[in-house]
């Protein structure tokens, strides 16, 4: 199969920035299936994992952590999953990306795609559902509590406004643009407000001086003294980005009793955690919520097909930290054609 990797650090200005490589198919382990591939979406994770990469490699690294697909083999063990299944999935960054023809991936890990959208619809989904969903589920989130979305229009964040409304929570979002507030009021924010501007004042004129939680998507360091004072006794923050600075822990937070809860979606299957078949679980019923209209997908830009020009287009949108909702490629099966 062809399959699109990284050897180095390019940036994405530089034609060998990515490249494509012929490569053997995988053959699934006991517990995994087989995915032939049909579109992926591409995250932040992507260009992190592709920036750390300093020293060169002998054989291509494969990006991509959100795919859909079918499922053409199973291994020995797998139960819930039968070949001509139509899925979709996050996957395991320690193993090779989606970013090729066909990809294995733990069965735990894999959901049945949602029967209404398309393959590159699906593909916007996974990752970014694990994550809010994840992440709320350690917090006390409850019906009438008020929560403050820093990235709302982000991947994450469209999907946290639509299940933190699920939970009965007051989301207020935070944007900038026209194009970013009118789509989290479309997902379901009972308020936007500009995070360019005083976010605390912002929040009083909505009559909230103190919010319940803050879910962080953005910078940890960039927003972490005004949420010490912004959050309310005994509440919670949500942080999914590693700060690049030292921060304070004590007060106010040690004051008010705050509750830190960090998410990272690989962390079960990193770690082989004994709870992995969770992620599975959970984009189990984010398909059955999407198929009800519960849920709405965040695809807003599809480039087309999967190719090195359209992955650096791709890494180039995410970089420009102005991205709304999610980007998705659809695949060629190389190997089908060979």
């Amino acid at each position: 199969m062809i399959a699109f990797g990284i050897r180095e650090f390019f940036p994405v200005g530089d034609e060998n920035c990515f490249t494509a490589f012929s490569c053997t198919v995988p053959q699934p382990l006991a517990g995994d299936v087989l995915v032939k591939v049909k579109a992926v979406g591409v995250n932040p994770v992507d260009t992190k994992v592709r920036a750390m990469q300093s020293q060169a490699l002998e054989t291509p690294r494969i990006l991509g952590w959100d795919a859909s697909g079918e499922v053409v083999a199973v291994g020995e063990d797998v139960t819930r999953f039968r070949i001509g299944d139509a899925v979709y999935y996050a996957g395991d960054i320690t193993r090779p990306g989606c970013n090729a023809p066909y990809q294995c991936v733990d069965a735990r890990l894999v959901a049945h795609k949602p029967q209404c959208l398309s393959f590159e619809e699906a593909a916007a989904m996974p990752l970014t559902t694990l994550t809010a969903w994840e992440g709320f589920e350690r917090m006390n989130l409850q019906s009438g509590k008020s929560l403050l979305i820093l990235g709302g229009a982000g991947g994450v964040g469209s999907i946290a406004i639509q299940l933190a409304k699920q939970a009965g929570c007051f989301v207020i979002a935070a944007a900038s643009r026209a194009e970013t507030t009118q789509w989290c009021l479309d997902l379901g924010a009972d308020a936007v407000i500009d995070h360019r501007g005083d976010i605390i004042e912002q929040c009083r004129a909505l009559g909230f001086p103190q919010v319940d939680a803050i879910a962080n998507f953005v910078s940890t360091e960039g927003y972490w003294d005004m949420m010490g004072e912004l959050i309310a006794p005994l509440g919670e923050f949500l942080l999914i980005v590693e700060p690049k600075t030292m921060l304070k822990l004590g007060d106010p937070l040690k004051a008010k009793c705050v509750s830190i809860h960090w998410e990272f979606m690989f962390a079960r299957s990193k770690f082989q955690t004994l709870d992995m078949a969770r992620q599975g679980e959970i984009l189990q019923q984010t398909a059955e919520w999407i198929d009800a209209g519960i849920i709405r997908h965040t695809m807003t830009t599809h480039l087309g097909e999967m190719s090195c020009e359209s992955l650096r287009e791709a890494h180039g949108l995410l970089e420009s930290g102005r991205t709304l909702g999610k980007i998705v490629m659809s695949v060629s099966n190389h190997a089908d054609e060979d």
